[in-house]
Protein backbone atom coordinates (compact mmCIF):
# COMPACT_ATOMS: atom_id res chain seq x y z
CA UNK A 1 0.00 0.00 0.00
CA UNK A 2 1.40 3.32 -0.88
CA UNK A 3 2.07 5.72 2.39
CA UNK A 4 0.66 8.86 1.38
CA UNK A 5 -2.76 9.04 -0.49
CA UNK A 6 -4.70 12.22 -2.13
CA UNK A 7 -7.85 13.30 0.10
CA UNK A 8 -9.49 16.59 0.31
CA UNK A 9 -8.53 19.26 2.13
CA UNK A 10 -10.38 22.76 3.20
CA UNK A 11 -8.01 25.35 1.70
CA UNK A 12 -7.62 28.56 5.10
CA UNK A 13 -9.66 26.13 6.80
CA UNK A 14 -12.75 27.42 5.69
CA UNK A 15 -14.68 28.84 2.97
CA UNK A 16 -16.94 28.18 -0.17
CA UNK A 17 -16.87 25.03 -2.37
CA UNK A 18 -13.86 26.56 -4.46
CA UNK A 19 -11.70 26.27 -0.95
CA UNK A 20 -11.75 22.35 -1.07
CA UNK A 21 -8.77 20.80 -3.12
CA UNK A 22 -6.93 17.76 -3.19
CA UNK A 23 -3.79 17.35 -1.71
CA UNK A 24 -1.12 14.53 -0.37
CA UNK A 25 -1.51 13.36 3.32
CA UNK A 26 -0.19 10.13 4.94
CA UNK A 27 -2.41 6.87 4.48
CA UNK A 28 -4.20 6.77 8.13
CA UNK A 29 -3.38 3.17 10.08
CA UNK A 30 -6.10 1.69 11.59
CA UNK A 31 -6.15 1.28 15.70
CA UNK A 32 -7.09 -1.51 17.57
CA UNK A 33 -10.49 -2.19 16.74
CA UNK A 34 -10.57 -0.19 13.54
CA UNK A 35 -10.60 -1.12 9.94
CA UNK A 36 -8.69 0.40 6.40
CA UNK A 37 -10.87 0.46 3.73
CA UNK A 38 -9.71 1.19 0.37
CA UNK A 39 -12.65 3.99 -0.75
CA UNK A 40 -14.55 3.53 -3.69
CA UNK A 41 -17.25 5.81 -3.11
CA UNK A 42 -17.94 8.76 -0.62
CA UNK A 43 -20.78 10.42 0.13
CA UNK A 44 -21.47 13.82 0.23
CA UNK A 45 -24.03 15.47 2.96
CA UNK A 46 -24.87 18.84 3.96
CA UNK A 47 -22.87 18.06 7.17
CA UNK A 48 -19.70 18.54 4.89
CA UNK A 49 -20.80 22.14 3.92
CA UNK A 50 -21.34 23.03 7.24
CA UNK A 51 -18.02 21.62 8.61
CA UNK A 52 -16.36 23.30 5.36
CA UNK A 53 -18.06 26.44 6.31
CA UNK A 54 -16.13 26.57 9.38
CA UNK A 55 -18.96 24.84 11.65
CA UNK A 56 -19.57 21.58 12.65
CA UNK A 57 -16.29 20.20 14.14
CA UNK A 58 -15.43 16.83 13.94
CA UNK A 59 -15.44 14.68 17.35
CA UNK A 60 -12.51 14.08 18.58
CA UNK A 61 -10.09 11.71 17.41
CA UNK A 62 -11.27 12.17 14.22
CA UNK A 63 -9.57 13.17 10.95
CA UNK A 64 -10.21 16.96 10.17
CA UNK A 65 -10.84 15.80 6.18
CA UNK A 66 -14.49 15.74 5.41
CA UNK A 67 -16.49 12.73 4.56
CA UNK A 68 -18.90 11.02 6.16
CA UNK A 69 -19.84 7.99 4.90
CA UNK A 70 -17.78 5.81 2.48
CA UNK A 71 -18.04 2.24 0.24
CA UNK A 72 -15.34 -0.23 -0.57
CA UNK A 73 -13.34 -2.84 0.42
CA UNK A 74 -11.48 -3.82 3.46
CA UNK A 75 -7.64 -3.49 3.35
CA UNK A 76 -6.55 -4.09 7.01
CA UNK A 77 -9.41 -6.36 8.90
CA UNK A 78 -10.82 -6.39 12.52
CA UNK A 79 -14.11 -7.59 14.20
CA UNK A 80 -16.31 -9.44 11.60
CA UNK A 81 -14.40 -7.71 8.57
CA UNK A 82 -11.57 -9.58 6.56
CA UNK A 83 -9.40 -8.16 3.89
CA UNK A 84 -11.65 -8.04 0.76
CA UNK A 85 -14.52 -7.52 2.21
CA UNK A 86 -17.24 -5.01 0.79
CA UNK A 87 -18.35 -2.61 2.89
CA UNK A 88 -19.87 0.73 3.23
CA UNK A 89 -19.13 2.69 6.89
CA UNK A 90 -20.02 5.59 9.08
CA UNK A 91 -17.15 7.82 9.96
CA UNK A 92 -16.46 10.71 12.18
CA UNK A 93 -14.58 12.11 9.33
CA UNK A 94 -12.16 11.81 6.79
CA UNK A 95 -13.95 9.72 3.57
CA UNK A 96 -13.03 12.30 1.33
CA UNK A 97 -10.15 10.36 0.47
CA UNK A 98 -8.45 6.86 -1.16
CA UNK A 99 -7.90 4.74 2.12
CA UNK A 100 -10.21 5.82 5.48
CA UNK A 101 -10.23 4.22 8.96
CA UNK A 102 -13.48 3.54 11.41
CA UNK A 103 -14.56 1.51 13.68
CA UNK A 104 -15.24 -2.30 12.51
CA UNK A 105 -18.54 -2.35 14.38
CA UNK A 106 -19.78 0.98 11.94
CA UNK A 107 -19.28 -1.06 8.80
CA UNK A 108 -21.83 -2.87 7.32
CA UNK A 109 -22.20 -5.23 4.16
CA UNK A 110 -22.93 -3.54 1.40
CA UNK A 111 -26.51 -5.04 0.49
CA UNK A 112 -27.21 -7.73 -2.24
CA UNK A 113 -27.35 -5.89 -5.71
CA UNK A 114 -25.98 -2.38 -5.04
CA UNK A 115 -22.59 -0.98 -6.32
CA UNK A 116 -20.00 1.30 -4.63
CA UNK A 117 -21.94 4.50 -5.51
CA UNK A 118 -25.31 3.45 -4.08
CA UNK A 119 -23.88 2.01 -0.89
CA UNK A 120 -21.69 4.91 -0.49
CA UNK A 121 -25.22 6.70 -0.47
CA UNK A 122 -26.60 4.90 2.63
CA UNK A 123 -24.95 4.85 5.84
CA UNK A 124 -25.25 9.00 7.26
CA UNK A 125 -29.10 8.80 5.71
CA UNK A 126 -30.09 5.91 6.90
CA UNK A 127 -28.72 5.64 10.28
CA UNK A 128 -30.18 9.13 10.47
CA UNK A 129 -33.62 8.79 9.61
CA UNK A 130 -33.36 5.65 11.74
CA UNK A 131 -32.77 7.23 14.61
CA UNK A 132 -34.59 10.15 14.27
CA UNK A 133 -38.07 8.73 12.48
CA UNK A 134 -38.03 5.04 13.97
CA UNK A 135 -36.38 5.85 17.51
CA UNK A 136 -37.33 9.47 18.92
CA UNK A 137 -40.28 9.68 16.91
CA UNK A 138 -41.26 6.01 17.66
CA UNK A 139 -43.18 6.00 14.14
CA UNK A 140 -45.29 2.75 13.95
CA UNK A 141 -47.29 0.96 11.19
CA UNK A 142 -50.18 2.25 10.32
CA UNK A 143 -48.96 5.61 11.43
CA UNK A 144 -48.57 8.65 9.04
CA UNK A 145 -45.52 10.14 8.95
CA UNK A 146 -44.73 13.93 7.36
CA UNK A 147 -41.62 14.54 5.68
CA UNK A 148 -40.41 17.74 4.73
CA UNK A 149 -37.74 18.11 2.21
CA UNK A 150 -39.11 15.29 0.39
CA UNK A 151 -36.02 15.17 -2.50
CA UNK A 152 -32.78 15.74 -0.07
CA UNK A 153 -31.02 12.73 0.49
CA UNK A 154 -32.48 12.34 3.56
CA UNK A 155 -36.28 12.99 2.38
CA UNK A 156 -35.63 10.28 -0.37
CA UNK A 157 -34.90 7.75 2.33
CA UNK A 158 -37.39 8.75 4.87
CA UNK A 159 -39.99 8.41 2.60
CA UNK A 160 -39.13 4.90 1.33
CA UNK A 161 -38.29 3.82 5.08
CA UNK A 162 -41.93 5.02 6.58
CA UNK A 163 -43.46 3.34 3.37
CA UNK A 164 -41.73 0.48 3.96
CA UNK A 165 -42.33 -0.03 7.35
CA UNK A 166 -45.98 0.33 6.76
CA UNK A 167 -46.60 4.16 7.73
CA UNK A 168 -49.03 6.53 5.52
CA UNK A 169 -46.08 9.35 4.08
CA UNK A 170 -47.42 12.95 3.66
CA UNK A 171 -44.18 14.52 1.65
CA UNK A 172 -43.79 18.46 1.22
CA UNK A 173 -41.10 19.80 -1.28
CA UNK A 174 -41.23 23.13 -2.80
CA UNK A 175 -42.01 22.94 -5.98
CA UNK A 176 -44.76 20.95 -8.50
CA UNK A 177 -41.35 18.68 -10.36
CA UNK A 178 -40.09 17.91 -6.52
CA UNK A 179 -43.97 16.91 -5.24
CA UNK A 180 -44.19 14.76 -7.91
CA UNK A 181 -40.80 12.99 -7.74
CA UNK A 182 -41.71 12.37 -4.13
CA UNK A 183 -45.18 10.60 -5.19
CA UNK A 184 -43.32 8.51 -7.21
CA UNK A 185 -40.77 7.44 -4.01
CA UNK A 186 -43.98 6.15 -2.88
CA UNK A 187 -45.72 9.07 -0.92
CA UNK A 188 -49.13 8.92 -0.66
CA UNK A 189 -49.21 12.54 -0.88
CA UNK A 190 -46.88 15.13 -1.97
CA UNK A 191 -47.07 18.88 -1.13
CA UNK A 192 -45.89 22.13 -2.59
CA UNK A 193 -45.22 23.76 -0.10
CA UNK A 194 -44.68 26.69 -2.55
CA UNK A 195 -48.27 27.00 -3.19
CA UNK A 196 -50.25 24.75 -0.64
CA UNK A 197 -50.50 24.80 3.06
CA UNK A 198 -48.90 21.59 4.33
CA UNK A 199 -50.98 21.95 7.55
CA UNK A 200 -54.13 21.93 5.94
CA UNK A 201 -53.57 19.18 3.52
CA UNK A 202 -52.37 17.32 6.91
CA UNK A 203 -55.26 17.98 8.27
CA UNK A 204 -57.55 16.93 5.79
CA UNK A 205 -55.51 14.04 5.16
CA UNK A 206 -56.53 13.28 9.08
CA UNK A 207 -53.44 14.79 10.39
CA UNK A 208 -49.69 13.38 11.44
CA UNK A 209 -48.23 11.50 14.26
CA UNK A 210 -44.33 11.95 13.30
CA UNK A 211 -43.11 15.01 11.33
CA UNK A 212 -39.08 14.92 10.56
CA UNK A 213 -38.28 18.33 9.94
CA UNK A 214 -35.00 19.89 9.17
CA UNK A 215 -36.75 23.25 8.22
CA UNK A 216 -37.30 24.81 11.54
CA UNK A 217 -38.49 28.36 11.36
CA UNK A 218 -41.89 29.14 10.03
CA UNK A 219 -42.55 25.48 9.80
CA UNK A 220 -42.40 24.77 13.56
CA UNK A 221 -45.89 26.40 13.83
CA UNK A 222 -47.59 24.70 10.97
CA UNK A 223 -46.01 21.13 12.46
CA UNK A 224 -47.70 21.20 15.98
CA UNK A 225 -50.94 22.31 13.78
CA UNK A 226 -50.71 19.43 11.80
CA UNK A 227 -49.89 16.64 14.32
CA UNK A 228 -52.18 14.49 15.83
CA UNK A 229 -52.98 13.83 19.66
CA UNK A 230 -49.59 12.58 20.92
CA UNK A 231 -47.65 13.34 18.19
CA UNK A 232 -43.79 13.73 17.86
CA UNK A 233 -42.14 16.51 15.73
CA UNK A 234 -38.17 15.55 15.37
CA UNK A 235 -35.46 17.93 14.28
CA UNK A 236 -32.49 17.30 12.16
CA UNK A 237 -31.82 20.47 11.01
CA UNK A 238 -32.87 23.95 11.17
CA UNK A 239 -32.45 25.28 7.16
CA UNK A 240 -35.32 27.90 7.63
CA UNK A 241 -34.13 28.97 10.90
CA UNK A 242 -33.23 27.86 14.68
CA UNK A 243 -35.38 30.29 16.06
CA UNK A 244 -38.67 29.18 16.79
CA UNK A 245 -41.88 30.57 18.67
CA UNK A 246 -43.57 27.67 20.88
CA UNK A 247 -47.10 28.23 21.91
CA UNK A 248 -47.10 25.85 25.60
CA UNK A 249 -50.97 26.01 25.52
CA UNK A 250 -50.79 24.21 21.89
CA UNK A 251 -48.41 21.65 22.17
CA UNK A 252 -50.38 20.71 25.90
CA UNK A 253 -53.54 20.29 24.05
CA UNK A 254 -51.84 18.17 21.36
CA UNK A 255 -49.88 15.95 24.18
CA UNK A 256 -47.05 16.47 21.85
CA UNK A 257 -43.54 15.99 22.25
CA UNK A 258 -40.62 18.04 20.36
CA UNK A 259 -37.21 16.62 19.90
CA UNK A 260 -34.18 16.08 18.19
CA UNK A 261 -31.12 14.87 17.83
CA UNK A 262 -27.64 15.11 15.51
CA UNK A 263 -25.69 12.04 14.58
CA UNK A 264 -21.59 12.74 14.45
CA UNK A 265 -21.08 13.06 18.36
CA UNK A 266 -23.05 10.09 19.40
CA UNK A 267 -20.51 8.00 20.97
CA UNK A 268 -18.51 4.70 19.49
CA UNK A 269 -20.88 2.28 21.07
CA UNK A 270 -24.23 4.49 20.34
CA UNK A 271 -23.08 4.45 16.64
CA UNK A 272 -22.64 0.50 17.09
CA UNK A 273 -26.37 0.08 18.40
CA UNK A 274 -27.49 2.23 15.42
CA UNK A 275 -25.54 -0.03 13.14
CA UNK A 276 -26.86 -2.90 14.71
CA UNK A 277 -30.17 -1.69 14.56
CA UNK A 278 -29.87 -0.66 10.88
CA UNK A 279 -28.58 -3.92 9.38
CA UNK A 280 -31.13 -5.96 11.20
CA UNK A 281 -34.19 -3.74 10.15
CA UNK A 282 -33.32 -1.81 7.41
CA UNK A 283 -30.89 -4.20 5.23
CA UNK A 284 -33.67 -6.64 4.76
CA UNK A 285 -35.65 -3.47 2.83
CA UNK A 286 -32.97 -2.60 0.69
CA UNK A 287 -32.35 -6.38 -0.49
CA UNK A 288 -36.14 -6.69 -1.38
CA UNK A 289 -36.11 -3.46 -3.43
CA UNK A 290 -38.31 -1.62 -0.71
CA UNK A 291 -36.12 1.17 -0.13
CA UNK A 292 -33.37 2.04 -2.85
CA UNK A 293 -30.69 5.19 -2.45
CA UNK A 294 -31.14 7.77 -5.27
CA UNK A 295 -28.14 9.22 -6.53
CA UNK A 296 -28.21 12.13 -8.01
CA UNK A 297 -25.15 12.83 -9.61
CA UNK A 298 -21.47 11.57 -8.93
CA UNK A 299 -17.89 13.45 -9.23
CA UNK A 300 -14.78 12.23 -9.36
CA UNK A 301 -12.81 12.95 -5.59
CA UNK A 302 -10.68 15.88 -7.19
CA UNK A 303 -13.97 17.68 -7.77
CA UNK A 304 -14.88 17.83 -4.47
CA UNK A 305 -15.85 21.33 -4.88
CA UNK A 306 -17.92 20.72 -7.93
CA UNK A 307 -19.94 18.42 -5.76
CA UNK A 308 -20.36 20.63 -2.89
CA UNK A 309 -21.54 23.70 -5.97
CA UNK A 310 -23.96 20.63 -7.10
CA UNK A 311 -25.53 19.91 -3.58
CA UNK A 312 -25.64 23.99 -2.67
CA UNK A 313 -28.07 24.06 -5.58
CA UNK A 314 -30.96 22.03 -7.43
CA UNK A 315 -30.44 18.13 -6.62
CA UNK A 316 -32.82 15.07 -6.08
CA UNK A 317 -31.34 12.51 -3.45
CA UNK A 318 -27.48 11.86 -2.77
CA UNK A 319 -24.21 13.24 -4.24
CA UNK A 320 -21.33 10.91 -4.35
CA UNK A 321 -17.53 11.22 -5.08
CA UNK A 322 -15.65 8.71 -6.88
CA UNK A 323 -12.03 7.90 -6.61
CA UNK A 324 -10.35 6.74 -9.55
CA UNK A 325 -9.94 3.37 -8.80
CA UNK A 326 -13.53 3.07 -9.04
Amino acid sequence: MPETMTAIAIEGGKGPAEALKPVQIPRPEPKPGQILIRVRAAGVNRPDIIQRMGFYPPPPGSPETLGLEVAGEVVVGAGRWKAGDRVCALLGGGGYAEYAVCDARHALPIPKGLDFVQAAALPETVFTVYANVFEHGALKPGETLMVHGATSGIGTTAIQMGKAHGAKVIATARGSEKAAVARKLGADVAVDAKTEDFAEVAKREGGCDVVLDMVGGDYFAKDLDALRMDGRIVFIASLGGGDVTLSIGRLMQKRAVVTGSTLRPRTADEKARLAAAVEALVWPWIEAGKVRPQVDATFPLAEAAKAHAHLEGAHVGKVVLVTAST
